[in-house]
Order: C-alpha cells, then sequence, then structure tokens
C-alpha cells in the first residue's frame, strides 16, 4: 500500500467514512498513459459466495510474460472481510486480500488488468481503480457487466465491435465484443492508463476466450483458492 495513504482509507470504520475514502481515492487516479516499458502483466480476479456465513474473499493474481503471455508466478489469498457486501463498495471487501496476496507474489508485474471495473463506478473508484491507486501500479478494469451506464450505441455482433459505455453524459469506458454470440466486456480505466491504451491492452490480451488470458488465468486461480478454503 501506499505510505501517503491514511490506514482507515484501506478500512473505514463505516460507510460514511467509506463514501470520503472512495470520493478521496478516485481524486488520485489518473487517467493517461503513465507507465514504462510493460515486460509483466497480470490479471487479478477474487471470488467469493455472497452469502458465505464467514463472508470470506477468496483473491487471485497471476503475472503472465508479455508479449508472450506466458504464467510466470501466482498467488493467492483468503481474507474475512471487514466491510458487508454492499454494491458499490466492494473494492473495501476485496482489496485488503489482493494486497495479500501481492506481497507473496515474487515477480511483479507493471500493469493490471482486473476482473471489475475502473472509473465506471457512481464514485469513479471500481475496484480496478482502488487497486491501482492504493499500489499506484497501472491499471485496467475488465467487468463482465455493468455496474453505471449504457452503450450511447448499438454494439455489433461481430468480435471487436465497439460502442462508447455512457453515464451521466460522459463516456466512462468502452462496451468491447470479444467472441461472437457472447455478452460483451466492459473496459474502463483504472489508474495511469488511458481509455484508448486500456482497451488496446485488453484486445491484444486476448486469445480466442470471452476473457482476456490474464483475467481468465486469475479468475481459475480465484476460485481455485475458494475450494481450496473449503
Amino acid at each position: 500500500m501506499r505510505p501517503d495513504l491514511p490506514p482507515d482509507w484501506l478500512n473505514p470504520p463505516n460507510l460514511a467514512a467509506a463514501r470520503l475514502a472512495q470520493q478521496a481515492l478516485a481524486a488520485l487516479v489518473v487517467a493517461e498513459d503513465r507507465h514504462g516499458e510493460v515486460r509483466r502483466i497480470a490479471g487479478v480476479d477474487v471470488s467469493n459466495t455472497r452469502f458465505d456465513p464467514e463472508s470470506r474473499v477468496h483473491a487471485g493474481i497471476v503475472v503472465l510474460s508479455w508479449p508472450e503471455l506466458e504464467k510466470l508466478d501466482e498467488a493467492s489469498a483468503v481474507q474475512r472481510a471487514a466491510m458487508p457486501y454492499i454494491p458499490g463498495f466492494l473494492g473495501f471487501r476485496e482489496v485488503p486480500a489482493l494486497l495479500e496476496a501481492w506481497g507473496k507474489l515474487s515477480l511483479l508485474p507493471d500493469l493490471l488488468l482486473v476482473d471489475g471495473h475502473g472509473i465506471a463506478h457512481p464514485r469513479g473508484l471500481g475496484i480496478a481503480a482502488h487497486l491501482g491507486v492504493v499500489l499506484d501500479v497501472p491499471s485496467i478494469g475488465v467487468a463482465k457487466s455493468p455496474l453505471v451506464g449504457r452503450p450511447a450505441a448499438p454494439l455489433g455482433e461481430a468480435p471487436g465491435a465497439t460502442a462508447p459505455l455512457e453515464w451521466q453524459g460522459r463516456q466512462l469506458g468502452t462496451v468491447l465484443r470479444t467472441r461472437a454470440r457472447a455478452n460483451p466486456l466492459y473496459v474502463s480505466v483504472g489508474h495511469r492508463v488511458s481509455l484508448a491504451g486500456a482497451l488496446g491492452w485488453v484486445r491484444r490480451c486476448g486469445r480466442g476466450y470471452r476473457l482476456p488470458e490474464p483475467t481468465r488465468l486469475a479468475h481459475l486461480a480465484a476460485n481455485a483458492a475458494r475450494r481450496a478454503a473449503g
């Protein structure tokens, strides 16, 4: 975690404090390409059961080489969530477990593809933006369903088709169809990456599946951590 961030921005004592922390963290998001050479890309995902009586969060991070997309490292962590399941505030449930998994990596990535939203969030701080700012690592949100907004134009059926994701009169991301007859993905800025850059990275990380390879493998890793935890 960045040393300049107050500890309660990661573990706020109540929902009002969480809302203020989100607003402060969102103000730190850099929506421009400010990253160096990318040699390693990580996929990030979290698996949990909404009605788990223990409120456990199972985090998985998989580090891949770029451009080969070969697995170099993997780490997972399981924690009990400090905050209940409240839509729009899931970062406070998930980021602590992801930070623990991050601390177990022997090879750190230069760029994160996170299964979730970046700034396409009511307060501009989905999990991809939240994690990117806390770590100060370039990050991209790659979500499987929308949280806010809708496509500003019809989305074509062909793979590679895109449409702007708009909400309250501004573009928050891009809707991207990666496979024919498959539901699209919702790509948004996380931190230190532009929207055009984010879309380009997601496209280049495709390997014929609906999900880009980094988040596809992270999804498998997070699910494996959940099964291992029982």
